[in-house]
C-alpha cells in the first residue's frame, strides 16, 4: 500500500526541505521505492535530487506543477512511499488540493515565539480541513533545531498541548544536515558513528511514519 507524506509549515526556513529529503532518504535506505515531490517554486528538494550520487539508494522525482498541485499525475504503480515538500505560505485552496494527495502531514516547528505565532493559525486551519478530520493520528509535529531537555522545548510542548498535538520528535541544531545535503546525502547515508546521535532523535518520527494506517 502506498504511503504518502506532506511536509508543511507556512513559515519559510522552518526546516521543511531538511525533513522531506531525510525522510525520503530513510525510506530509500529501507529498500522502499520512493518518490520526492516538490511544490515549492524554489524547487529545493528537486535540486537536491540532482546532486544525489547514483551509488546511493535511489529516490525518484515526482513532477508536480507548483501552480496546480491538484493536477499532479499519479506516481508509478511500483511506488511505495511519496514525500512532498511544500512552499512557505501554503494555505487555502492549494492546501486543500495537496492534502488530497497524502495520508499524513508532518509539520516542522522551531521553538521561537515568531515561529509559533506564524504556525498557530496554520495548525488551526489544518485541523479543520475535511481531509484531516477523516484520519486518526494524521498530523505529527517535529521540533526543529531544539534540544528536548531545554526550556524552549517545554514551551513548544505547552503551545502544542493547546491544539492537542504532541511533539513527536525533537531534532537538534547541527551542521550535519547542511553538510550532508550539500552532497545530495541524508543522515541515513552517513556512517553510523557520524550520525548516531541524530538518527536516534529520528526514531519516534520513523516509528510513527512506519506504523499502519
Amino acid at each position: 500500500m502506498l504511503k504518502s507524506f506532506l511536509i508543511a509549515n507556512p513559515k519559510g526556513g522552518s526546516g521543511k526541505s531538511t525533513l522531506a529529503t531525510n525522510l525520503a532518504g530513510y525510506f530509500a535506505r529501507q529498500g522502499h521505492r520512493v518518490m520526492l515531490g516538490d511544490i515549492d517554486r524554489q524547487q529545493s528538494a528537486r535540486a537536491w535530487l540532482t546532486m544525489r550520487p547514483d551509488i546511493l539508494p535511489p529516490i525518484r522525482g515526482w513532477e508536480i506543477d507548483p501552480a496546480e498541485p491538484g493536477k499532479a499525475a499519479h506516481p508509478p504503480k511500483d511506488t511505495t512511499h511519496v514525500v512532498l515538500d511544500t512552499p512557505a505560505g501554503l494555505h487555502g485552496k492549494k492546501l486543500g488540493q495537496v492534502l488530497k494527495l497524502v495520508q499524513r502531514v508532518i509539520v516542522p516547528l522551531q521553538p521561537s515565539i515568531f515561529d509559533i505565532m506564524a504556525t498557530r493559525a496554520f495548525l488551526d486551519t489544518l485541523l479543520e480541513e475535511k481531509e484531516v478530520r477523516k484520519h486518526h493520528a494524521f498530523i505529527a509535529v517535529v521540533g526543529m533545531r531544539v534540544d528536548a531537555r531545554t526550556r524552549s522545548a517545554r514551551e513548544l510542548e505547552r503551545f502544542l498541548e493547546s491544539v492537542n498535538l504532541p511533539v513527536i520528535a525533537h531534532l537538534r541544531d547541527t551542521q550535519l544536515y547542511v553538510q550532508a545535503a550539500a552532497h545530495g546525502l541524508t543522515l541515513f547515508d552517513l556512517s553510523a558513528s557520524r550520525a548516531e546521535q541524530d538518527i536516534a532523535q529520528w526514531q519516534p518520527l520513523l516509528r510513527w511514519a512506519e506504523a499502519g494506517d
